[in-house]
């Protein structure tokens, strides 16, 4: 080998290197804003000032969305909670009204319906002035399944809630916020968005799906002052993960939805990507450092624990499947 061709090498090695640790850097940089920053009074936002005072919260009656809404109304936003269940939906806007005496506003849509549900929601958010709009209801297979298991209308419900009800909520509120020249969209993804997940493959292409628009949108309209952030959580202590009991003990690396929704809100209008929790930060910056083949076979090999649990709690559907 000659000389130059050594040189020729070395110095893509030295620029590899040099960017491998520059993206390292970055990436701790961002981790200390989202989660350290926000915790420091002088650099608290002021959600209404800076987006407005009405936020509509998606799957707002359980886990994630629930609490997130809480924790808006903690900050003395009002509330516009989506789903699909009117006694839980009015179960919680009482709680909200009561707790933080903010104004709130039910709204019942099933978003596996499709295009048929937004003709109704679009009407009764005519008067309202939206400045946060919580994309946060989300559908999963009720346990890891191959896509066969799952009957077809199940596989519909999935895209239709996961990508359907983000793109076409967003399509929906983003002209009055151009209007206005401010406002935020939270979109809550995951971080099975990060490698093909087995067992889950339509779940996590579907927040693939919701990674990509989300960071499309963002360099669309951010000449209209609009915030477009990106939540990629790991595993949190809701009904969705209900398949093994080993996600529903509340942990370090497994929050309950409280803690999770207030370490989210507070990285709204700090970063405009994130976990949105400290201890997912650090999980989700050891799990990038490895390649996507890797992530791939442990998340199969993860999966198929998390089967067999659902199946030892369940031994008659074990017979039907397996």
């Amino acid at each position: 080998m000659t000389s130059h061709a050594l040189v020729f090498f070395a110095a893509v090695g030295f620029t590899w290197f040099l960017w491998l640790i520059t993206d390292i850097i970055w990436e701790l940089l961002i981790g200390l804003k989202a989660h350290v920053l926000p915790f420091l009074k002088s650099a608290t936002v002021d959600l209404s000032a800076k987006f407005g005072s009405w936020a509509v919260v998606t799957g707002s009656t359980d886990g994630i969305g629930k609490a997130y809404a809480k924790e808006l109304a903690k900050r003395g936003i009002n509330i516009v909670l989506i789903s699909r269940n009117f006694e839980k939906l009015m179960k919680v806007a009482s709680e909200i009204q009561a707790d933080y005496g903010v104004k709130t506003k039910i709204i019942v849509a099933d978003f596996s319906k499709g295009q048929t549900v937004y003709e109704h929601i679009e009407q009764e958010l005519k008067d309202i002035p939206v400045g946060i709009l919580v994309n946060n209801v989300g559908m999963n297979f009720s346990y890891p399944m191959y896509v066969t298991e799952s009957p077809a209308q199940g596989l519909w419900d999935i895209l239709n809630i996961n990508c359907g009800a983000t793109t076409l909520m967003t399509r929906m509120i983003l002209p009055q916020m151009q209007k206005r020249q401010k406002g935020a969209i939270v979109n809550v993804s995951s971080s099975s968005e990060l490698q093909p997940l087995p067992l889950m493959s339509v779940y996590a292409a579907s927040k693939v799906f919701v990674k990509s628009f989300t960071e499309a949108l963002r360099f669309e309209y951010q000449k209209y002052g609009i915030t477009v952030q990106h939540l990629s959580p790991l595993f949190i202590n809701t009904k969705m993960n209900a398949f093994s009991y080993r996600l529903q003990e509340t942990s370090l690396f497994v929050p309950d939805s409280e803690t999770y929704a207030k370490n989210a809100v507070n990285t709204l209008g700090v970063v405009d990507h994130s976990t949105g929790y400290w201890a997912h930060g650090v999980q989700y910056f050891f799990i990038v450092m490895s390649p996507v083949w890797m992530r791939t076979a442990i998340g199969g090999f993860m999966n198929q624990i998390f089967r067999k649990d659902y199946f030892s709690q369940n031994k008659k559907l074990e017979k039907t499947v397996m």
